[in-house]
């Protein structure tokens, strides 16, 4: 006798794998990024170039990353193959002190309009100076200045103009910007001294020139004369 042939249950179509968990953003990713953030991190990279970690190039490629970088998050993996890198929003310890941080004080504006501006000799320079030249010429002088931060930041733009920044030797310069039929030249400098200032150049110029380079022969003098007047109070001279 055949056996009647039992009914097949419908088999259940398999439930899908769970997609895998996307890690959430650390919650200061977002964050903007301050001076302070980039220039923590670009005293990594300093560190970094001079142990050998970096070679030249590797380390102007990431320098200009950091200063294009707009939050936190952007910062961090900057330096996340560094030893220093785990370590990036730690505070360090001030070794000199600047002054009183200002960051959200006004800007120093200079503007040429068909004409000509000057910033030169014994002067405080503020965190940030916007200079814009249309059919003129602006000259910035920081040989003699008294830099009251670490960082200070020149946005340039030149229209058919001139915008001049002249520095010490013995500063860091760095830049970024952009010439469209004109001129945008930055010579880098990266100071021996760690605790020296740094200016970055922003900007653009159209039909115009905007560059910045040391002066040959000048030197800023404020850092030794901070570290000689600390250590002449320390022995109560």
């Amino acid at each position: 006798m055949d056996l009647e042939k039992q009914p097949q249950k419908p088999v259940a179509p398999a439930e899908p794998a769970p997609a895998p968990a996307v890690p959430a953003a650390a919650p200061g990713d977002s964050l903007r990024a301050s001076d302070a953030d980039r220039d923590r991190i670009a005293d990594i990279l300093r560190d970094a170039l001079a142990e050998g970690r970096l070679d030249a190039e590797e380390h102007s490629e990431r320098i200009d990353a950091v200063y294009r970088a707009k939050t936190v998050g952007e910062l961090e993996p900057i330096v996340r193959d560094l030893p220093a890198g785990n370590h990036a929003r730690r505070e360090p310890d001030p070794a000199y002190e600047y002054g009183p941080d200002d960051a959200a004080g006004p800007a120093d504006n200079l503007i040429a309009v068909f004409s000509s501006t000057t910033r030169k000799g014994r002067w405080r320079v503020g965190r940030r100076t916007n200079a814009f030249a249309l059919f003129g010429n602006i000259e910035i002088d920081l040989t003699e200045a008294l830099f009251a931060q670490r960082l200070t930041t020149v946005n340039a733009t030149s229209i058919f103009g001139n915008v001049e920044v002249r520095v010490p030797e013995n500063i860091s310069l760095r830049g970024n910007g952009t010439g469209i039929f004109g001129n945008f030249e930055v010579v880098t400098l990266e100071a021996a001294d760690p605790q020296a200032p740094v200016v970055v150049i922003n900007g653009y110029s159209l039909f115009g020139n905007v560059e910045a380079k040391p002066k040959r022969g000048k030197w800023i003098t404020d850092l030794q004369n901070h570290v000689q007047d600390k250590l002449r109070k320390h022995l109560g001279h």
